[in-house]
């Protein structure tokens, strides 16, 4: 009938569009299953008015909508494109916003986690004192006891972070995949070679702790003097 012609016809525009690899007229078993989550499995989809679904899966660079919607109006004047860009745009600008919200944390971490190392090494410098005081002494340089706490800090921070670090993995493999969302997450978690950025915060973190420790303890060292 007429919602058959209209069907041949979108999929002869389809299968001459750049950009789709496949189209495919979804089965009416297919269409009952996604149906069912809403009117039950009883739904009589042979007798009911429910138009074509057609599945189109692109390729490289995707397909030009606007241009292909007014192909399907032309040939195919019943034919609606629905590409979920109106649901899916929101959700990929909130994506960007919590990973700007994310890039700005890091940087509060950072600051915040540098005024604790300060702190925790002037009070580890000053309860060891009477030991700097014997260190010095025997002929240990400020650079050497410098060099302790550094490395005691570094570690701390290298230590933290890297525990926080995978918690944070897990926690993004939690996400549902792409498919499995319908590609509405396409704008959390990673992809291909970003999986390898993670690696970074624990060595940010180590540096942030050596460059707090080195400062606080080339100062403290100094004021003891």
């Amino acid at each position: 009938g007429q919602i058959q012609a209209q069907t041949d016809a979108a999929l002869k525009v389809l299968k001459t569009t750049p950009g789709i690899a496949s189209a495919r007229t979804l089965t009416s078993d297919e269409q009952k299953a996604l149906l069912e989550p809403w009117f039950g499995p009883d739904l009589p989809v042979e007798r009911l008015p429910i138009p074509r679904l057609i599945e189109i899966i692109e390729e490289g660079d995707g397909y030009d909508a606007d241009g292909l919607r007014l192909r399907l109006s032309a040939e195919a004047p019943g034919a609606v494109l629905d590409d979920h860009t109106r649901w899916r745009k929101p959700l990929i600008s909130a994506a960007s916003r919590l990973r700007l919200l994310g890039w700005l944390s890091l940087l509060l971490i950072g600051g915040t986690m540098a005024a604790m190392i300060t702190l925790a090494a002037n009070a580890a410098l000053s309860a060891n004192a009477q030991v700097i005081s014997v260190l010095r002494l025997v002929g240990a340089t400020d650079g050497y006891i410098a060099q302790a706490f550094e490395r005691r800090f570094t570690l701390r921070g290298l230590m933290g972070a890297g525990v926080g670090m995978i918690a944070g993995v897990l926690a993004t493999l939690i996400l549902p995949s792409t498919d499995v969302a319908g590609g509405f997450l396409t704008g959390l978690g990673f992809q291909g070679w970003h999986w390898l950025w993670p690696l970074l915060i624990p060595l940010l973190a180590g540096g942030v702790a050596y460059a707090a420790t080195r400062a606080a303890a080339r100062r403290t060292l100094e004021n003891m003097a």
